[in-house]
């Protein structure tokens, strides 16, 4: 079982230049993670689907530099300088110079853009911090040809979650695990595992995300996830997580849809419950949003066509379906459920594999 300190790197050479390009996608959680303790451990486990149409494409090029006293790097958001990003990478560098010393010998220039919209109100950290970590592996590995490919993923999502903690369920694989949970071999706190038992239902699940509010959100998640110390709930949140995570990786294994929907939606409302209960308390929903969920509600009931939905924090909605219904779901979305997006806007995704590996030049 990898540890922290398996993550410092101690013996590497070093290079003139290189370059490497990654994209990695965004993650929707099915348990959630809500809550967190100090170096970005998470308070309870969380397991999620890895998208697949979502994901942040970025380039990185690394110069090696005269001296190593501090970190050097430009930014660049869709080929534009973006300073107000910067604090945040300078932060994440901060975090990860114990595991990756060799940070301050080179200048890095880092060209990212995401494939959806931005601010469209779709979490662009983890998969912009995914693909960054990504990148930053590939440079561990060109000076330090010797690390295994189990160790490269393993400690890119190691990496990733030290810049934004779900960014380490967007490495690898198509349902990832995050959080130490005893049924689950392998599981950690530290970084995301990959979880295969994944029943035929399951495969190439669709989710079609409702934008119904893509404007910044009143609360950050950073705050949500303190708000959870001392929240009156918190310890019951925390084990329902657990039993949860436990019931479905026996759904996913079985194909049992209807017991999936249960769960999912379940989930979905109860961190937006935390929320409400916390001190201050606070509610991302929008009506829209309520909408929305009525009218999932009553055309399954109706159709009995297993569509559901599950939320993030904030106000869109993820619609989940499986492959075999999306010609009947997709009309049912286009017929009842654009009207209340915000200038009728949507994206269609599906599952995924996790990270790629566009290019590598060193």
């Amino acid at each position: 079982m990898l540890t922290e300190k398996d993550f410092i790197a101690t013996s590497y050479n070093s290079i003139e230049s290189a370059s490497f390009e990654w994209s990695a996608p965004s993650n929707i959680a099915l348990v959630k993670y809500w809550g967190k303790k100090e170096n970005q451990i998470p308070a309870n486990p969380s397991i999620s689907f890895t998208l697949n149409n979502c994901k942040t494409i970025t380039k990185l090029e690394v110069v090696k530099k005269s001296e190593n006293n501090n970190f050097s790097f430009d930014l660049l958001f869709e080929g534009k300088p973006k300073e107000d990003f910067k604090p945040k990478i300078q932060k994440f560098f901060e975090r990860i110079e114990k595991y990756c010393p060799f940070l301050k010998e080179y200048h890095f220039k880092i060209d990212t853009q995401n494939t959806f919209p931005h601010s469209s109100g779709i979490a662009s950290s983890a998969s912009g911090m995914a693909a960054l970590a990504m990148n930053i592996m590939s440079l561990e590995q060109a000076i330090n040809p010797t690390i295994s490919d189990d160790y490269f993923y393993s400690k890119a999502s190691f990496l990733a979650r030290l810049g934004s903690g779900s960014a380490c369920r967007s490495i690898k694989g198509e349902v990832v695990v995050w959080g130490t949970h005893a049924e689950i071999n392998g599981s950690s706190d530290l970084f995301g595992v990959e979880f295969s038992e994944i029943h035929q239902n399951f495969k190439n699940y669709q989710d079609t995300i409702l934008l119904v509010d893509k404007g910044e959100k009143q609360v950050s998640s950073t705050v949500g996830h303190d708000l959870m110390h001392n929240h009156p709930y918190a310890e019951r949140r925390f084990a329902q997580a657990y039993e949860n995570l436990s019931q479905i990786k026996a759904i996913l294994s079985s194909g049992n849809v209807e017991e999936f929907i249960k769960i999912v939606e379940s989930e979905a409302l109860t961190l937006h419950a935390m929320m409400m209960t916390s001190m201050p308390y606070f509610i991302l929903m929008k009506p829209n949003t309520l909408e929305i969920i009525n009218k999932i509600w009553k055309f399954r009931n109706e159709t009995q066509i297993p569509v559901c939905f599950t939320l993030d924090a904030g106000a869109n909605v993820h619609v989940l379906y499986p492959e075999n219904v999306s010609e009947k779901a997709l009309q049912f979305i286009k017929d009842e459920l654009v009207g209340y997006c915000q200038n009728g806007q949507y994206i269609c995704d599906e599952i995924g594999n996790g990270s790629q590996l566009i290019i590598i030049n060193n």
